[in-house]
C-alpha cells in the first residue's frame, strides 16, 4: 500500500479541512478497478466494474472528468451531470470497453457555498457509500442502489441477510453501464468535529459499521484512520479492491455552522448515546 499522508486545506479564517485517501487492490483481485479523487472541494470514490480493463477505465474516466470540473472552478448539479456525460462518452469510446456491463459507482461529498454559508452536498450512484461520524455516532448518509437494498426496503430480507444473498454484488445504477442517471443528492450542515468516510464496498464487505466507528475513535488523524481500516479489511479477507477517504472538519474558532432548515436523518446511527439527536441532513 502506498504511503498515505494527511492533507490540510483552510477554507476560511475559521474553517479547516484535513483528509487522506488510499486505494488497495485487495488480496483476491488481479487488478484494482477503484479510483478516488480528494481535491478540495470534491471528495469522491468510484468502484469500476466490467470485464478485462473495463472497470479501471470507467472509474478513472469518471474521476478524471470530475477533476477537470473542479479545476474549472465551479461545482453544481448541472456541471456534475455534464462531467458524467463526458465520462460516459469516454467509457463507450475507449477501445477496451467492449463489455456492455462496463461502468462504475460514484459517491462522495463536496463543500458548497450558498446564501446562508457553507453546506456539504453528498452524491451517489451505486453501492459505494458516504458515512458521517458526528458526536461519536455513525450514520450512513447514502442509500445503496442495489438489488439487496431494494429487498431490504421491501421487507423481503433483513440487513443481516444481505451480505450472504446471491445478488449482493448486483447494483441497479452505475455510471456508463447504461443511460446516464443523475446522482442522488443529500444536503448536510457543516459542524465542527464532523468526519466523513467515503468508501467502496471493498471496505464495507470486511468491516461493519461498528468496526468503522472503532477505527475512527482510535485514530484522530485521517491518514492513520484510512491505513488502519484498509489493514483491517485485508486481514478480514480483502475480497475486493478497498478504497476510502477520511475527511475531518474543524472550526478553528470552536463553533459550528449548522443550517436552520434541515431535516432529521431517518437512518439508524451506530454508537454513542441513543437519546442524542441525529445529524441533520436534507434529502
Amino acid at each position: 500500500m502506498p504511503e498515505t499522508t494527511t492533507q490540510t486545506f483552510r477554507v476560511s479564517d475559521d474553517l479547516e479541512l484535513t483528509w487522506a485517501g488510499v486505494t488497495d487492490r485487495g488480496r483476491r483481485r488481479e487488478n484494482n478497478q477503484d479510483s478516488f479523487l480528494a481535491k478540495y472541494p470534491l471528495f469522491i470514490v468510484a468502484d469500476g466494474m466490467g470485464g478485462h480493463a473495463g472497470g479501471e477505465i470507467a472509474s478513472q474516466a469518471t474521476v478524471d472528468r470530475l477533476s477537470d470540473m473542479v479545476d474549472a472552478g465551479q461545482i453544481d448539479d448541472e456541471r456534475i451531470v455534464a462531467a458524467l456525460q463526458l465520462a460516459v462518452d469516454d467509457i463507450h469510446q475507449h477501445p477496451e470497453t467492449t463489455d456492455e456491463g462496463t461502468g462504475t459507482t460514484l459517491t462522495g461529498v463536496y463543500l458548497d457555498r450558498h446564501d446562508d454559508g457553507w453546506r456539504w452536498i453528498s452524491l451517489n450512484i451505486g453501492d459505494s457509500r458516504v458515512y458521517l461520524e458526528r458526536d461519536g455516532r455513525l450514520i450512513q448518509v447514502t442509500t445503496d442502489h442495489s438489488v439487496v437494498q431494494e429487498l431490504i426496503a421491501s421487507g423481503k430480507i433483513s440487513p443481516e441477510e444481505a451480505d450472504a444473498h446471491p445478488y449482493s454484488n448486483v447494483i441497479t445504477r452505475a455510471v456508463g453501464a447504461n443511460e446516464l442517471v443523475s446522482p442522488d443528492y443529500v444536503a448536510i450542515d457543516v459542524v465542527d468535529g464532523d468526519r466523513f468516510i467515503i468508501c467502496s464496498d471493498g471496505l464495507t464487505k470486511e468491516l461493519t459499521d461498528y468496526g468503522i466507528l472503532h477505527f475512527l475513535r482510535e485514530n484522530a488523524e485521517p491518514a492513520d484512520a484510512v491505513n488502519a481500516m484498509v489493514d483491517a479489511a485485508l486481514e478480514n479477507g480483502g475480497r475486493d479492491n478497498v478504497t476510502l477517504i477520511v475527511l475531518n472538519v474543524r472550526f478553528t474558532g470552536g463553533r459550528g455552522g449548522a443550517a436552520d432548515d434541515v431535516a432529521t436523518a431517518e437512518r439508524p446511527a451506530v454508537g454513542g448515546d441513543s437519546s442524542s439527536t441525529e445529524p441533520a441532513i436534507e434529502g
